[in-house]
Formats: C-alpha cells, sequence, structure tokens
C-alpha cells in the first residue's frame, strides 16, 4: 500500500485536457441512451444502435474514460468472450474473441485494417488509447464487408473526431500509475502516460496534432539481479489529420507515428560478469486518406486509401561488465530487421432505391509486402475483391441483409465466393430477434507462407501450399429493450453462436522432417457458446451483469472415445457506474471472471506409449475501481485501483509448448499486480 503515497507528488505534475466530446457527462442527459448511440462499422450509412442489422457490442467513450485506460487492453479485458495472452518474451499481447485466436480477428482503426508482423495481433498495444472515441465489436464472420482475418469478428477502434462547430481546444494529459508495489516518478518504475493534443475548426476545415508518450519502467516480479518478469516498454505516438466537412461531404487526411523500443535485460553471468540484452525497435508510419461524399438523399460514395510502413528490429548486444566493454552480437537473428508495407484500397457507393430496398456495391484492393532475414525473398501478396450487400424491408417489422464477396489473390486459392445473410425481426415494440448466417476466411499471413527461422532455440519453416481457412457459421440473439419501472429502466439480451471451421492454420510438424516445425492446416475446429447481457438503470446508478458459457472442440476426441468433443469455459462480467450529482463524482467498477480453461493433450509415458490428459489454465478474477471528481468546471481528478484481486500468474496444468515464446508448464502471466493509478484531468476551450 505505502506505493499509494509514492505518487502523490506526481499529483503536482499531472495534467490531462480532454475534448468537449470527454467531459462528463450529467447522468440525466445519458440515461437510456445506449439503444440509441450511433454504430458504423459493417453499415450503409451511421445508425442507431438499435436499427443495425449486425449485433454491435459498443464500448462507449465514458466506460474508457472512467476505467482511466492506458492500453486497449485495459478497455476490451473485462468484455464477454474476449481474453489476452500476454508474450512476456517479445512484450506483447494477441487477443482472443469468442473461443478463437487473434489470428481470426480483424482489427480496424476507422475502418482500415492495421498491418501486423504475423498472424497475432500486437498491433492492439501499440493504439494511442488517448485517440480512441470509442469501440465497436462485431461478432461473427465478417469476411463480405471486410475480408480476410474477419473469421471470428471485427474489432472496429473509432478515433476522436473534429465537432462541426468552430473551436479551439487545447489537450494535455498525464496519468501515473504504479506498476504493483514499484512505482518511482523521475527513476523509470512504474507506468506513465502523457499526452498533448490540439484540436481545430473554423468554416468547415479542421485539424488535429497529438502526441503521447507511454512509459513502462517494468516489474521485477519473481525475477532476480538485471532479469525482469515484465520488461520495460517506450512508445512515443504521434498523428496529425487536417479535413473538410461541409453538409454533403467529408475529406480528411490523417497520418499516425509510433516509435517503440521494448527492452529486455538479460542475465548476469556471475562467472565471467557478461549479459547479453536484447531491445526489439519498432517503427510504424500510416497514412490514411478517407472520404465520405453524400450526393442525395438516395445515392453516397464513401472511400480510403491506406499506406502503412512498419519495421521491426531486434538489436543484441553483450555487456562485458569486468571491462566496461559492450558489443553487438553476431548469431542468427540476433541483429533481424523485418519490414512490411501494406496498400489498401476501399470504395463504396450507397444506392436507396425506396424505402423497401437499398444496394451497397464495393471494391477492395490490398497489396502486402515482406522482407528480412527470416523472410524468405521479398515475397507480395495481392488481393482483389468485389462485394456487394443490400438491407431489403419487404414488411414493416423485417430487415434482410443479404451479401456477397467474390476474391481474387495472388499466390493462395481464395474461396472464389463468400455469402452471408443476416435478419432482423421486430417482434414487438420491446423485443427483437437478430439471426444471420455468414460464410467467413482468412487468408495466410505473409509470416506463416514464408517465414524461415533456425537458431538455438527455434526450428521453423513457413510453408507455401497451405489453403485459405474458411467457416460456416450462425449466430442468433433476442434483445429486450427493457421497460421504465419508475426510476427502473432494463434490458436484456439472450443468444448463441456456432462456429464450423475447415483448414484452420495452426503450428505442427513438418512431414518430410520430424525436427522442423511448420504451418500446417488442420481439417476441423468448432466453437459453441451462449450469453446472456442484462442493463439496469436507476436514478445516478448504472449496472451491467453478463454471463457466457463457450465451448471449444477438442480434436483429441476423433480418436478417443472417453473425452468430449467440447471443453466449455464460464465467463462473468459487470460494470457498476455511480454518480453523485451533490458531490459531482463518480465511483464505477469493473471486473470479469474468466474460468476454467480446459483442454486435451497427449503425453509420452515412460514405456514410450502414449496417453490422453486433461490440462487446464486456472480460472481468475480481474476487478478495476475508479473515483472521479469534478474540481470544478476545468478540473477532474481520477484515480484507483487496478487489478484489485493482484492476479500475477495463474496455474497452468499443460506439458507446456505451443509456440516459439510460449511460456513453460506451471504458469501463465496475466498482469504485474495490483496498481494504482492518479492524475489530473484539466480543460481548455476557446468557446
Amino acid at each position: 500500500m505505502k506505493s499509494i503515497y509514492y505518487l502523490l507528488p506526481a499529483l503536482c505534475i499531472c495534467f490531462s485536457i480532454k475534448s468537449q466530446a470527454q467531459e462528463f457527462a450529467d447522468p440525466d442527459t445519458i440515461k437510456n441512451s445506449s439503444l440509441d448511440e450511433v454504430v458504423v462499422t459493417g453499415q450503409f450509412a451511421p445508425q442507431s444502435l438499435n436499427k443495425s442489422v449486425y449485433r454491435v457490442r459498443l464500448i462507449n467513450n465514458d466506460q474508457i474514460r472512467l476505467r482511466a485506460a492506458t492500453s486497449v487492453e485495459n478497455i476490451l479485458s473485462n468484455q464477454l468472450g474476449v481474453r489476452f495472452s500476454n508474450d512476456l518474451t517479445l512484450g506483447e499481447s494477441d487477443i482472443e474473441l469468442m473461443g478463437m485466436t487473434g489470428q481470426n480477428v480483424k482489427i480496424l482503426i476507422d475502418g482500415v485494417p492495421i498491418i501486423d508482423r504475423g498472424a497475432t495481433k500486437q498491433g492492439l498495444s501499440q493504439i494511442d488509447v488517448n485517440n480512441i472515441d470509442r469501440i465497436e465489436v462485431v461478432e461473427g464472420p465478417m469476411s463480405v464487408v471486410y475480408g480476410t482475418d474477419a473469421l471470428a469478428g471485427v474489432v472496429n477502434i473509432i478515433t476522436n473526431k473534429a465537432k462541426s462547430e468552430d473551436n479551439l481546444i487545447v489537450s494535455v494529459r498525464v496519468q501515473e500509475e504504479t506498476a504493483g508495489e514499484e512505482y518511482s516518478t523521475f527513476n523509470n518504475e512504474g507506468v506513465h502516460n502523457n499526452n498533448v493534443s490540439i484540436g481545430w475548426v473554423k468554416n468547415g476545415f479542421n485539424a488535429m496534432v497529438s502526441g503521447s508518450r507511454n512509459n513502462f519502467g517494468g516489474w521485477q516480479g519473481n525475477s532476480v539481479g538485471r532479469a525482469l518478469d515484465w520488461n520495460p516498454k517506450e512508445q512515443w505516438i504521434a498523428s496529425g489529420s487536417v479535413g473538410y466537412k461541409n453538409q454533403k461531404s467529408n475529406t480528411w487526411y490523417r497520418l499516425d507515428y509510433l516509435d517503440e523500443d521494448i527492452y529486455s535485460p538479460g542475465a548476469l553471468n556471475e562467472l565471467n560478469l557478461r549479459a547479453t540484452d536484447k531491445n526489439y525497435l519498432t517503427q510504424r508510419f500510416t497514412h490514411v486518406l478517407q472520404s465520405n461524399w453524400n450526393v442525395n438523399n438516395q445515392l453516397g460514395f464513401s472511400g480510403s486509401v491506406s499506406y502503412q510502413d512498419y519495421e521491426r528490429a531486434t538489436q543484441t548486444v553483450r555487456h562485458d561488465f569486468r571491462n566496461g566493454t559492450s558489443e553487438l552480437t553476431s548469431g542468427d537473428g540476433e541483429q533481424d530487421v523485418a519490414g512490411f508495407t501494406s496498400f489498401v484500397f476501399r470504395g463504396t457507393m450507397h444506392y436507396k432505391l425506396n424505402d423497401q430496398v437499398s444496394f451497397q456495391p464495393g471494391i477492395e484492393v490490398s497489396s502486402n509486402k515482406g522482407s528480412g532475414q527470416r523472410i524468405e525473398g521479398e515475397p507480395v501478396i495481392n488481393d482483389y475483391a468485389f462485394f456487394v450487400s443490400s438491407e431489403i424491408k419487404p414488411i414493416e417489422w423485417l430487415n434482410l441483409r443479404p451479401g456477397v464477396r467474390l476474391i481474387k489473390n495472388s499466390v493462395y486459392d481464395a474461396p472464389p465466393l463468400i455469402p452471408s445473410l443476416n435478419a432482423k425481426f421486430d417482434l414487438s415494440k420491446d423485443f427483437d430477434l437478430r439471426a444471420a448466417y455468414a460464410r467467413g476466411f482468412r487468408s495466410p499471413a505473409l509470416r506463416e507462407l514464408y517465414f524461415v527461422f533456425f537458431d538455438a532455440n527455434h526450428s521453423i519453416q513457413g510453408n507455401e501450399n497451405l489453403k485459405a481457412e474458411h467457416s460456416n457459421s450462425y449466430n442468433t440473439y433476442l434483445s429486450w429493450h427493457g421497460r421504465d419501472f419508475g426510476d427502473v429502466s432494463l434490458s436484456s439480451t439472450l443468444g448463441g453462436f456456432y462456429n464450423e471451421f475447415d483448414n484452420l492454420i495452426d503450428v505442427g510438424v513438418d512431414a518430410e522432417n520430424s525436427s522442423v516445425n511448420t504451418y500446417i492446416n488442420i481439417d476441423k475446429f468448432r466453437t459453441i457458446g451462449s450469453l446472456l447481457e442484462n442493463r439496469i438503470e436507476w436514478k445516478n446508478l448504472t449496472a451491467t451483469l453478463g454471463f457466457s458459457y463457450i465451448g471449444r472442440y477438442n480434436r483429441l476426441s476423433e480418436d478417443e472415445t472417453n473425452i468430449p468433443s467440447m471443453v466449455w469455459t464460464p465467463e462473468i462480467n459487470s460494470e457498476l457506474m455511480y454518480h453523485i450529482p451533490k458531490w459531482k463524482m463518480g465511483v464505477n467498477l469493473f471486473y470479469k471472471f474468466n474460468g476454467d480453461r480446459p483442454s486435451y493433450e497427449t503425453q509420452v509415458l515412460s514405456d514410450g506409449s502414449l496417453a490422453t490428459r486433461r490440462a487446464t489454465i486456472a480460472a481468475h478474477h480481474l476487478a478495476d475501481l475508479s473515483i472521479n471528481k469534478n474540481i470544478n468546471k476545468y478540473v477532474t481528478l481520477i484515480g484507483g485501483v487496478r487489478n484489485l484481486f493482484d492476479v500475477t500468474r495463474i496455474d497452468n496444468t499443460s506439458l507446456g509448448g505451443g509456440g516459439a515464446h510460449s511460456e513453460a508448464a506451471g504458469s501463465v502471466p496475466v498482469s504485474y499486480g495490483r496498481s494504482f493509478f492518479l492524475g489530473l484531468n484539466l480543460q481548455w476551450s476557446k468557446n
């Protein structure tokens, strides 16, 4: 607890200015607003959450602010069906959605996919949370609209946009946080999140600039000496945009830049006083040009062009503390530089034939290139797609959205046709039912096709003969919008999903060389699950309570009759947000229970025979508590506790394995312990 006192001096230098859209709202102005909130993911045009044919899960700006998030993982970690895995060697995290790993989740920023060096979604940890307005999650395949990687669903991160009215807003944010019990304001211990931004609007013209520094000093944990359980990470993020908006059109250009340094200190050899350190250095440039043009009430166009340049370098240095010298090493992969570029063009037209029928045809062209010591040659993957969908309302209470996507790829046999059908039934004033079928696919990533790496600890070869993954998916959700009972308002959603995958890509043994790992297509995989979400609003209290039960296919059941075909995991989540108008403050609790994660694996016995055993990743609880206080119209104080239950690692009874940097059996890293955060929010606006 003493770490909370170390944070107090930091308050003297903590200033955070929020845009006007981020002001702490009076709860009376947002009560029952959840159904009216606007979503854009997969839509023909922005529309209310209640009218969307897709079931969209919305994490709004209030939830992000009141949690005092410093990363996307902070924001999403308490969502049902969402889990994160941490790679302590590389200092990265990957996401899982509804039982599927990150390679099957499409990550978008304002509808534009972000590039990653592999199939996992480590780019989530490189997004500036200070620029996020809200996050929209659509579960289930969105391959017709967004193409590859969208088998499990889409996470669309919506950034802050310039407002319509003329104004000048200056913003500065600093947040100080401990890493467990470790914290120092100036000695690179703890978490330090700083942001400066300026927004300007005049006569339809707008411009925004933003800069952030995210510093994590690492965490010692159970390590000794120079080694750390969690490695230090330094990020510098800058972005700028210019645009023009009028009643019919909106055009803007945005440039994002990231510079990241993850430092991995090696253990000291007491015999020769030498240690080998690694730095993982990332630079990312993202150029995006987007435009929307409403010709009239019937016809509209939208388009986007993006170019991303991503480079990640591994720098290995050997220190000799006896002689006071340092030198770069020369082992395989120890001075590696990998580069990836991505070009994406997307254009759509929206035509409203009449009140019952609308069409949205579109084209998408993408080109991805990779290079580096661990990539064979400089391969390029080009993808061309034409897609069309429509919304048909044959009767007042029924909305149908059929769609199809045609694909041509330069290096692999893509499914020639991807169909989908979504339907929304308005059963009554208070009830609606959504049902959907979709065919999904995921193309092999550059890394899976062309990656080659052999050294003392790695033996992996890409597979140019991989097939694209594809799936058949079904989901249905029944929603009750609830009724007002005096001061009480209730709403609830009950739903379920079933996904069957073919040619799922995984790491396996090379059939021609048992000492080499490679990427292979697995014949079958399935996920199935159900969920129940509830929301209650009573005076100044907003509370949610959700439950999910997700099953994942056990492939060993095909050969073993005494083990189940599906293994199941329960989850519970809840949010409590209580506003006290008299004191101009609020108390907020975010909670998630992740149940046991069972699996089955093959074990080699002492006599050489094989046996099947059950392994489990243990259950754990996550919770964050925050308190916000409006000091005056300009200043807000926010502080609290992250990871209330002080979870650092959880038991894992697996025999280990599963990845180049997977953790040994016995533990899975979750966090660096219970942490405390404090900050001041200050706002200046010309108007």
